[in-house]
C-alpha cells in the first residue's frame, strides 16, 4: 500500500510564476536528494548505484514516474517528471540519468496488453526497464504453429540502468522465417521492441568512462532467444497504445529530450551552488581577498545563472504548454511542437554545459581534485553532451524545419 504522499494530475504556479508540477511527487525527490549526495562519491567508484539507494528509489516509486497507473504508476506530467530528475540531478547525476532513462522505458508498459503489462511491471513494485541501441541485431518470425513470437539475436549497448534492472528491451528489426525483411505497405521494415528478463541476457562491462560512471550503461546479449509476440512492442505513440491518457500521446523518445534535459540542468545548478561555496573562501595564490571579490568571476557566475534560468523557463513553459494541449479532447501531438521540445531541451544541455564550463574554469586547481564535486560535475556534463539528446545537429533539423527545407525527422 502506498503510504507515500499522494499525487495529483493538476500543475500549479507559485506566486513567481514558476511551474511547479505536482508537489507531492517533488517532495519524494526532495527528501532523498542529501540522501543521493551521500551515495555520490561510491557511485563514481563502484559504477553503479548502491542497493540501498534504490531500496529508497524504490520506496519512493521514482522508477515509476511514467509507468500507467494501470499497472500501478504514477503516470505523471512531464513538468513533475523534468522537476524530479532535476532534483536528484543536482546531487548525481548518474542516479538522475538513470531514472529518466527507466521513466522512458517504463512507457512501454502503455503498449502492451493489460495482463502482460500487469505480469511485468504492475506486479512487481521494484520492476525497471533497460534498454539500448544495437547494430546488426535481427528478430526472425515464428510461426504461430510453432508458437508466434520471434527468435531474437544481437549485441545492445548503452543500457543505462541495466545492471539493477529487471527487465531488458532489444529492438530489432524484423525478418520473415525465409530471412527476407518484413516490411510495411509503405516497404519500409518494419521493427519491434522485444522484452526479456534480465536474467536472459549475457552481460558485457564496457562502462569505463569519463562521467556518468554510476550509469552502468553496458552491452548485453541474446542469442536466437524466443520472445513471444505479446511482450514485444513498436515504440510509436501513434500505434498500438492502449492509454488513454496524456502523457501517452507523447513518444519516450520526447520524454527522454525532457528528463536527459533535466539531468544537464540539475547538474548545472549544483555546479553553480558548489561554485559560490568555494568562492567565498578561496583566495587565489598571490590575492589577498576572495574570488568572489573578483569582477570577472562576479560577471561569469551572473551570465551562468541567466544562461540556465532562462533555457530552463523556455522548456518548462513550452512543456507545459504542449502538455495542456495534449489533455483537450482530440489533443494531438504535432510536429511541430516535437520540434519545440527538441529545439528547447538541445539548447538546454548546452546552455547547461556552458554553465558548468564557466565555474570550473574560474574555480581554478580547486576544481581538480577528486574531493570537489565541480569535477565530478565537469565530467558528468560532457558525458551528457556527448549522448544523442545533446547532438548539435539537432539544430540543423529544427531549423531546416523552421526554413521549410527538408528536415530529418528520425530523433524527433
Amino acid at each position: 500500500m502506498d503510504t507515500l504522499p499522494p499525487t495529483s494530475t493538476a500543475t500549479v504556479r507559485d506566486v513567481a510564476g514558476d511551474l511547479m508540477g505536482d508537489p507531492a511527487v517533488i517532495s519524494r525527490a526532495e527528501a532523498l536528494r542529501p540522501v543521493v549526495a551521500a551515495a555520490a562519491g561510491e557511485i563514481e567508484r563502484n559504477r553503479r548505484l548502491p542497493p540501498a539507494l534504490l531500496d529508497r528509489l524504490h520506496e519512493a516509486k521514482l522508477f515509476r514516474l511514467l509507468l500507467p497507473r494501470s499497472s500501478n504508476g504514477l503516470e505523471t506530467d512531464p513538468v513533475t517528471f523534468f522537476r524530479v530528475i532535476e532534483t536528484i540531478a543536482q546531487a548525481d547525476a548518474s542516479t538522475a540519468w538513470c531514472l529518466s532513462q527507466a521513466g522512458g522505458c517504463a512507457m512501454s508498459a502503455a503498449y502492451l496488453d493489460l495482463p502482460v503489462a500487469q505480469a511485468l511491471f504492475g506486479d512487481d513494485p521494484r520492476a525497471v526497464l533497460a534498454w539500448g541501441p544495437g547494430p546488426g541485431v535481427k528478430a526472425i518470425e515464428v510461426p504461430e504453429s510453432e508458437g508466434g513470437g520471434y527468435k531474437v539475436t544481437g549485441v545492445w549497448a548503452f543500457a543505462s540502468g541495466g545492471r539493477h534492472a529487471t527487465l531488458i528491451g532489444a529492438h530489432c528489426p524484423i525478418f520473415t522465417a525465409d530471412g527476407a525483411a518484413k516490411c510495411d505497405a509503405d516497404g519500409k521494415q518494419l521493427e519491434r521492441t522485444m522484452l526479456v528478463r534480465s536474467s536472459d541476457v549475457q552481460w558485457t562491462d564496457i562502462w569505463n568512462t569519463v562521467g556518468l560512471r554510476g550509469t552502468a550503461s553496458d552491452q548485453f546479449a541474446l542469442t536466437d532467444f524466443f520472445v513471444a509476440a505479446d511482450h514485444s512492442i513498436t515504440r510509436d505513440f501513434q500505434k498500438e497504445c492502449r492509454e488513454p491518457g496524456p502523457l501517452y500521446k507523447m513518444a519516450s523518445t520526447t520524454c527522454y529530450q525532457i528528463g536527459f534535459s533535466g539531468v544537464a540542468l540539475g547538474i548545472a545548478r549544483g555546479a553553480l551552488d558548489d561554485f559560490i561555496e568555494v568562492a567565498r573562501t578561496k583566495v587565489p595564490r598571490g590575492m589577498k581577498s576572495p574570488i568572489r571579490d573578483n569582477a570577472v568571476v562576479q560577471s561569469t557566475v551572473a551570465q551562468a545563472e541567466v544562461g540556465i534560468r532562462a533555457a530552463r523557463a523556455y522548456l518548462v513553459q513550452s512543456v507545459d504548454d504542449i502538455f495542456r494541449s495534449l489533455e483537450r479532447p482530440g489533443g494531438k501531438l504535432t510536429v511541430e511542437q516535437r520540434m519545440t521540445i527538441r529545439m528547447a531541451s538541445t539548447y538546454a544541455i548546452h546552455k547547461a554545459r556552458e554553465a558548468v564550463d564557466a565555474v570550473y574554469n574560474a574555480a581554478g586547481a580547486t576544481a581538480i581534485f577528486e574531493n570537489q564535486p565541480l569535477g565530478r560535475r565537469f565530467r558528468d556534463i560532457h558525458t551528457v553532451t556527448q549522448q544523442l539528446q545533446g547532438r548539435l545537429s539537432h539544430f540543423e533539423t529544427v531549423g531546416a524545419w523552421l526554413l521549410g527545407a527538408e528536415a530529418d525527422l528520425s530523433f524527433l
